[in-house]
């Protein structure tokens, strides 16, 4: 287990739900509450059934933390749930990147996983295959905006400045989603806003 996970659980601990906290319009649905956390079983499972392997940091989450609810925007969501995209090519016009679902064996490019519920065709991703292994990363499925790549190492030090903005009054919208590091990464853009009017973040 991550050693950070105890800290983790700690810091969950102190966030009581209040309505609209996060601006996101979402944490009504997991009011800052985990679900039953996956078995090593389902999380091998899962891997087996799409030949892949889960960045170890999500799933430690999933194994040692939860399986669902608790995060940004409307919440994890159960890993038997989560599915596969690749990133499109880059639209000549907007300069932007949008995502098509996957399915195992794929020769398409990098895999990402959904892993929380933004709304609209807004994604949260995860990078399981390609130069992106672990990062987080936010996007829209039709390439209206984006991606952004966040400057978090990997999920737990994406979940963790969550809980701490959350902890000192910030919201989603001061995640800083995009590193300077990254301003060169051919995937890099500006971060537009959502076209969902409800999930303008």
């Amino acid at each position: 287990m991550d050693s950070r996970i105890p800290r983790l659980r700690r810091k969950l601990a102190r966030i009581p739900y209040t309505p609209n906290r996060s601006h996101s319009f979402g944490e009504e649905r997991h009011e800052f509450r985990l679900g039953p956390r996956l078995t090593k079983g389902q999380a091998d499972a899962f891997q087996a059934e799409h030949d892949v392997e889960l960045p170890q940091p999500y799933r430690d989450f999933l194994t040692n933390m939860g399986g669902s609810g608790a995060s940004p925007y409307y919440g994890l969501i159960p890993l038997e749930d989560c599915a596969l995209f690749t990133m499109n090519s880059r639209d000549a016009s907007t300069g932007s990147r949008g995502f098509s679902r996957a399915y195992r064996p794929t020769r398409r490019g990098d895999l990402f996983l959904h892993v929380i519920e933004r709304g609209c065709s807004d994604l949260v991703l995860i990078g399981i295959t390609g130069p992106l292994t672990g990062r987080m990363l936010i996007g829209n499925a039709d390439g209206f905006w984006g991606p952004n790549v966040s400057s978090a190492p990997d999920f737990l030090a994406w979940y963790e400045r969550w809980l701490d903005h959350m902890a000192a009054g910030q919201d989603n919208r001061a995640l800083e989603l995009t590193s300077p590091q990254l301003r060169a990464h051919p995937i890099r853009q500006r971060l537009a806003h959502s076209p969902c009017p409800l999930h303008r973040t």
